[in-house]
């Protein structure tokens, strides 16, 4: 999708940089999808901030997305793909042949009009969901299950995907977007293809207001603070601060933060590139 700048009239509008959405094909979402969407503002039950730098923001109704993919062996059409406030990628809303509409993940490519359908045999077309043992080596893949029946859980931002490298006894062998290779359970599903909106990261929103507007507060810096509120604080003039560390005091700079003891690294081959 085209990059667009704009005439710096304002201040804000200088730097500004923004997407046409010229894939998008619809305004108003499908209101049996809608639900209510309350905001924490970084607070947890207790009403504790428990998270810094959120609250505000423009007001939004969730749109219920399909990451299961289990209406298997019913083919769909793509009504339209739809801009969604909740996630970076943007979604299509599919119309299945008992007329039932769903929302997932819209891949690139993916078109009013196409037909997508999930399942066992089913061929590896953009937008189809198959098991992982059923797709072919080398395919491009995204909204990945990493628990069979719970749902897609990996590759589901704007512009991402996995590769299927190999399979091993029960496990499916996947290049994460991080770099990562992991093995995945051969009964979970996945999306031919790469996700949508792949220009995301190319935005440059101008002005402090417009993170406001999606719920964003402003970040102040470790350094700028008193020593009783941050590791890096305190000290004469602009005193450095010391080893970069978190508020609480991890290091910012080479620390492992992964548990060694936990199960699921038996299931990482290679490590994430540094």
């Amino acid at each position: 999708m085209p990059i667009k700048k704009f005439k710096p009239i304002t201040p804000g509008l200088r730097f500004r940089t923004g997407l046409d959405y010229s894939e998008i094909s619809e305004n108003n979402p499908e209101k049996s999808l809608l639900a209510k969407h309350k905001k924490s503002g970084g607070r947890n039950s207790k009403g504790r901030m428990t998270i810094r730098q959120r609250g505000g923001g423009h007001k939004r109704r969730y749109r219920v997305i399909d990451f299961k993919r289990d209406k298997d062996g019913i083919p769909a059409k793509v009504k339209s793909i739809e801009y969604d406030p909740n996630r970076t990628a943007f979604i299509a809303l599919l119309v299945y042949a008992d007329g039932a509409k769903r929302y997932i993940i819209a891949p690139k490519d993916l078109k009013p009009g196409d037909s997508v359908i999930s399942g066992k045999g089913v061929a590896p077309d953009v937008g189809n969901s198959l098991y992982l043992n059923e797709i072919p080596l080398g395919t491009t893949i995204h909204a990945i299950e990493m628990t069979p029946g719970k749902g897609a859980v990996i590759a589901r931002s704007a512009g991402t995907n996995g590769v299927l490298v190999g399979r091993e006894g029960k496990y499916a062998i996947i290049k994460m977007p991080s770099g990562e290779m992991r093995k995945v359970f051969l009964e979970c599903k996945a999306t031919i293809g790469s996700t949508s909106n792949g220009d995301h990261f190319l935005i440059n929103s101008g002005k402090a207001g417009r993170s406001r507007w999606l719920g964003r507060r402003p970040r102040v810096r470790g350094v700028a603070m008193n020593p009783v509120d941050h590791p890096m604080g305190g000290g004469e003039g602009r005193a450095s601060g010391g080893h970069p560390k978190s508020r609480t005091g991890i290091f910012a700079k080479g620390q492992k933060t992964r548990n060694p003891k936990k199960k699921s690294s038996k299931l990482i081959i290679s490590k994430r590139k540094k």
